[in-house]
């Protein structure tokens, strides 16, 4: 993940406000990727030969997905999280430079196992889920047998070449799956950040669209890490517990239009080591939690420049293992995912949340 020493304020609008279009072709998004998933039967049909191996609890908890549970368009943020300047788009397994782990896509994990991951807010009933990466594949409709083809060959490549090697030789690698493939798997983890999202905060419904979008991009950035910024989730959640959980909708919303309010809930992100190591991906995430931002992103952008500490200078050597863990405003330390700058949340006035 890039660390870029000089920014200004329309610098990072800039960044928020186009898409580069270097390196690998991104697809276009396709109306397979703006629905729900895929029925199993309808994603084996599409993949001859794909394992029959039972669906887990947690793939059905995300192809339960419907549009009309979040206010803003799913496709904008998997638009945003697919943007080759933040997790790129390989299209064959490549490791990540901290953990050596394998890669994929726009930055899928192809190892992962599923882990426990308990809800300790009384106060809020959503679940967690934290599927293992062979599940999302399933969940994808993509076959088992090639996940583990894909994971043999990149445990071969890795034993000969090394992390270094294998990262310099990252766009010269065969593909190994398609984009469309890599969109699917960039979807369904973005649908369990989404899911994840609502349980991180009580009041999941009453954010505006970019603030949903914006905290939906933060659990895809952190994972379970995002748990580490106390602070930070103390103050999403402290307005839902002082108001009356049985007031009507409009009273509940107005919530989400306190200017006051959303400055002190940015000023902890701001505060914390993401901030100042992904400090324009910290701005465009930030930016989001602002009221006005769906009216004004640009300005939104330019009231937040000036709060964020200085850039971090990148060290190529001798860097500390400090400086490569992100530490929250409690000094606790969270890895970090890199997401895009917003393009836009768009809001859905004709849908209504479920009850």
């Amino acid at each position: 993940m890039r660390i870029t020493t000089q920014y200004g304020c329309s610098a990072i609008f800039l960044s928020v406000m186009a898409l580069s279009a270097a390196g690998q072709t991104l697809p276009a998004a396709s109306s397979s990727v703006q629905g729900q998933l895929p029925a199993p039967a309808a994603a084996m049909a599409a993949q001859p030969g794909t394992s029959t191996a039972p669906v887990t609890h947690a793939v059905e908890q995300l192809r339960s997905f419907s549009e009309a549970d979040v206010k803003f368009n799913l496709g904008d943020l998997i638009d945003l999280l697919r943007d080759r300047r933040h997790e790129g788009w390989v299209l064959a397994a490549y490791p990540d430079p901290k953990t050596g782990h394998p890669l994929i896509g726009a930055g899928f994990s192809l190892d992962l196992p599923a882990r426990e991951h308990p809800q300790r807010d009384p106060l809020n009933p959503h679940p967690f889920v934290e599927p293992s990466s062979a599940e999302l594949w399933q969940a994808a409709g993509l076959d088992a047998e090639r996940l583990k083809t894909i994971l043999d060959q990149y445990d071969q490549r890795l034993a000969a070449w090394g992390t270094k090697r294998f990262r310099k030789k990252i766009k010269t690698l065969t593909p190994q799956i398609t984009g469309e493939e890599a969109t699917r798997l960039l979807r369904v983890s973005a649908l369990q950040a989404v899911y994840n999202a609502r349980g991180y905060c009580r009041d999941f419904d009453g954010l505006t669209p970019s603030q949903q979008m914006a905290l939906s991009q933060l659990v895809y950035q952190m994972g379970v890490n995002l748990q580490e910024f106390s602070q930070f989730l103390d103050l999403m959640n402290s307005d839902s517990a002082m108001s009356d959980a049985g007031a009507a909708p409009p009273l509940r919303n107005d919530l989400a239009h306190d200017e006051q309010y959303w400055k002190t809930v940015q000023q902890s992100l701001i505060q914390s080591q993401w901030a100042r190591l992904y400090r324009v991906r910290a701005a465009s995430v930030i930016a989001m939690l602002d009221p006005q931002y769906a009216d004004e992103p640009g300005a939104a952008l330019r009231r937040l420049s000036p709060l964020l500490p200085p850039p971090v200078a990148r060290r190529h050597r001798g860097r500390s293992a400090a400086s490569r863990r992100l530490v929250s405003g409690s000094g606790r330390s969270s890895k970090g995912r890199a997401s895009s700058a917003a393009r836009g949340a768009k809001s859905h006035p004709q849908r209504k949340r479920k009850a």
